[in-house]
């Protein structure tokens, strides 16, 4: 399979501007996603000027931001300001704050003012129906479900993910996102089960040329890999 022949958007999740912009050069990205934890893990310390630079960088394509803040007034007042950036930005909304409670009046709300959300760290079916019932209607959100997460509990997460597309489906213009991706092959397997976006981390956007590789080919590569390595070594089993 390659790359054009997949269905499923993939948008590239991080906070390096200058990994962004050479993505967004490469034109088979189709959006981009952030969150504290990948601003920090990037050195982003002014998220103002990151922004405006990424809007500025990719004026074209889906862009989301999420808020900073725990409580719901602050959440509010962040995704003003962000939503205001760009036409094209999405606001991420943790689907609920540090102490559990429920962001779905916030929700609800921001969506009435006809703002554009992604929904994020949702890993239950009852959390995606509770999101996408807030939603305006005529409004463009992404729900997005932790599908590498939740797989790490050792659960299959694609029959969820099937229940979760057929959930976002009642309401037009909100697309299901399948979130932390851990490997090429869990593009695959969004693709097949009809999910509209992956977000996909840089070093793994890297082995996407792998993606439909004769596996012969492959194995050689591999097996020439280790010579050129162990020449460099210099070792010697028989001395």
């Amino acid at each position: 399979m390659d790359i054009k022949e997949l269905k499923i958007k993939i948008f590239a999740d991080g906070a390096d501007i200058g990994g962004m912009k050479k993505e967004y050069g490469k034109g088979y990205v189709r959006g981009f996603t952030t969150n504290p934890t990948l601003m920090k893990k990037a050195g982003v310390s002014d998220y103002a000027a990151f922004a405006g630079e990424a809007v500025q960088a990719i004026p074209d394509l889906p862009l989301s931001f999420e808020v900073f803040a725990d409580s719901f007034e602050d959440m509010e007042k962040e995704a003003k300001v962000l939503a205001g950036m760009g036409k094209n930005v999405y606001v991420k909304i943790p689907i609920t704050n540090a102490g559990g409670e429920s962001a779905i009046p916030l929700i609800r709300k921001l969506s009435g003012l006809g703002m554009r959300l992604n929904v994020t760290a949702v890993f239950t079916l009852g959390q995606v129906e509770e999101a996408v019932g807030a939603f305006a209607e005529g409004t463009q959100n992404i729900v997005s479900v932790f599908a590498g997460r939740i797989m790490d509990t050792g659960v299959d997460a694609e029959p969820l993910m099937k229940e979760a597309l057929a959930l976002c489906r009642r309401k037009a213009g909100t697309e299901l996102l399948w979130a932390s991706c851990r490997e090429v092959f869990n593009i695959i397997e969004a693709e097949r089960c009809g999910v509209d976006i992956i977000t996909v981390t840089n070093d793994i956007l890297a082995k996407l040329p792998c993606l439909g590789k004769d596996l012969a080919e492959f194995s050689l590569e591999t097996v020439r890999m280790f010579a050129e390595d162990s020449a460099s070594l210099g070792y010697s089993i028989c001395g």
